[in-house]
């Protein structure tokens, strides 16, 4: 009798062994995937983040979604999130062909005013301050015929990088050999940017700007970059003038809010 009763005893132990193991094996594998499931929703690789951001990964755990760099942005390019987004929500991004960042704060404002640092500034105060001194040098160390801020700001934007465009030859204009006469986006589109050659301080709407050019060459004329980003070249064949995008390009995304096609034919890839 006793050494039934040891039988069952030591089934049952092996029998609950055996669950207490598949219910591990359940909770663990559920742990994986809601990890993993957590981490997809946190990291967001496919968006276009304000200057200076550091490394993705990092941003987000970083970021206390704040909204100054919102709050201080002059043409109102960064956007907060929504909910939808899983814990990305919150987190600040740009879309660029609703409102590029056109770099007419002159200052990157939004990288100074983050609390947090997870938009970096120490790069852009170190270029800066190199150019001026550079400059100085060149000058012959007269520093009254240097002006700091004029120097400071073109060496900061241009050492920005938040993406690199990408042209869609299939559909750019330049490409088809075609030009472009009109408002680019329609008089509807709300989204402002300085064009290089103005002298105002600030901003301005496109849908008050009419073009005229064949080919089209939109997204190289109104660079706020210019020839280092993005230039007008002859095509293989040399029988066509199209846009060709360098190293120099920063990712603001001007390029893609003017672009006149109905789909952007040119698209900023984030780093």
């Amino acid at each position: 009798m006793e050494k039934e009763q040891t039988e069952i005893s030591r089934r049952e132990f092996f029998k609950s062994g055996l669950t207490a193991a598949g219910a591990l094996a359940v909770v663990g594998t559920g742990a994986f995937w809601l990890n993993h499931l957590t981490a997809e929703g946190r990291i967001r690789h496919d968006f276009l983040r304000p200057p200076g951001a550091i490394d993705e990964d990092e941003f987000m755990y970083g970021c206390i979604k704040c909204g100054l760099c919102v709050q201080i942005c002059p043409v109102q390019a960064i956007k907060l999130a929504k909910a939808g987004e899983g814990l990305a929500f919150g987190t600040p991004y740009i879309d660029p062909r609703e409102q590029a960042c056109d770099f007419s704060c002159d200052a990157l404002q939004c990288v100074e005013t983050c609390p947090t640092a997870v938009l970096n500034f120490e790069p852009f105060k170190k270029a800066g301050l190199f150019a001026v001194e550079l400059a100085a040098t060149q000058a012959g160390n007269d520093l009254q015929q240097v002006n700091p801020f004029e120097v400071q700001k073109v060496a900061m934007k241009s050492i920005v990088r938040m993406g690199k465009a990408k042209v869609d030859h299939d559909t750019c204009l330049a490409h088809r050999g075609k030009g472009f006469s009109g408002i680019s986006r329609g008089l509807n589109f709300k989204g402002n940017y300085r064009a290089p050659e103005s002298e105002d301080a600030s901003a301005s709407p496109l849908n008050e700007k009419t073009f005229d050019r064949d080919p089209c060459n939109l997204c190289v004329t109104e660079c706020p970059i210019g020839e280092t980003a993005i230039i007008q070249a002859l095509s293989r064949s040399g029988r066509k003038l199209i846009p060709r995008v360098l190293d120099g390009c920063t990712g603001c995304g001007v390029c893609v809010m003017v672009c006149p096609t109905k789909e952007p034919s040119i698209i900023i890839e984030p780093y």
